[in-house]
């Protein structure tokens, strides 16, 4: 594939996250653009990645063209009109928490529940075991640990996000009506799907309430509430795929199992940003390592 050329005087700017821009386009009304702050192979493996993840129906923006700015390489998509991420709508609408957080876990559902060529994507915990061995500032010892864990979880060909933040989730809603969208499939993958939930638990009980402010746009009240209702809706659904779970899931018992998958979530984050990341590590220390 190779990058068109694009005038990025022909976009309008909308936002910014750790990884890059979104832009929409000044008169096409159709097309939004994610451009990468830094590294342009990571454009090109999310467009094939997403490509990939559209045409198993899960729902997704329809991936377009891969495209530069002389500088930044990026990817168009077909633009999600009047678009909402469910973080935002729990900020800028606290009283519904409970019935955005219960749509989330809709979705998640359906998407574990859908079960993938593993010929054509990554094992969840081949992803786990090559940020373990990156991390610097774990022991040898501590690695071993961490490795065992992962290597215990069950194996299956479930449909994994890689990175199930609340705020991956968007809806458009016309007529009363919420088309669901999935967003930023990157690091889309399969296995356990325990290894995606523990990302929603991470953003909703482990952050800072300032980070929680900044990147969620909710406080740490809110997001604490989304986690009480996804949990509900999600692991006692009859079609919960994790098992032990259902109508009379133990959801404090399984919220242990699933501080320590959130916790496994330190070795990606510590990849990203270099940095020991002491409030995600404590959950790990408490029961991996401890």
């Amino acid at each position: 594939m190779n990058p068109i050329q694009i005038d990025l005087n022909d976009y309008i700017r909308t936002g910014e996250g750790a990884n890059g821009a979104s832009f929409n386009h000044k008169t096409d009304p159709n097309i939004m653009m994610k451009l990468y702050l830094r590294n342009f192979e990571s454009a090109r493996t999310e467009l094939e990645m997403a490509r990939k993840v559209f045409a198993l129906g899960i729902p997704t923006p329809e991936p377009g063209d891969l495209v530069t700015d002389g500088e930044r390489m990026g990817i168009r998509f077909r633009r999600i009109e009047g678009k909402k991420s469910y973080s935002r709508a729990c900020g800028d609408d606290p009283e519904h928490t409970e019935e955005y957080a219960r749509e989330f876990a809709q979705m998640c559902l359906q998407l574990h529940n859908t079960h993938v060529d593993t010929t054509q994507f990554e094992n969840v915990k081949d992803k786990q075991y090559k940020w373990l061995e990156d991390n610097p500032f774990f022991t040898d010892e501590e690695k071993e640990k961490l490795r065992a864990f992962i290597a215990a979880a069950p194996d299956t060909d479930s449909a994994i996000h890689g990175d199930l933040q609340f705020s991956n989730g968007i809806f458009v809603e016309q007529d009363g009506v919420r088309t669901r969208y999935f967003i930023d499939v990157g690091d889309f993958c399969y296995g356990y799907p325990m290894f995606d939930i523990g990302m929603v638990y991470l953003c909703c009980k482990l952050n800072d309430e300032s980070w929680t402010m900044e990147q969620y746009h909710m406080s740490n009240a809110v997001a604490a509430r989304f986690w009480d209702a996804f949990a509900e809706e999600y692991f006692r659904s009859p079609l919960c795929p994790i098992e032990g779970c259902g109508p009379k899931a133990d959801l404090a018992e399984i919220e242990k199992t699933v501080r320590i998958y959130a916790g496994l979530k330190t070795l990606l984050i510590e990849s990203c940003t270099h940095c020991p990341m002491p409030e995600f590590r404590a959950v790990l220390k408490e029961s991996i390592l401890k």
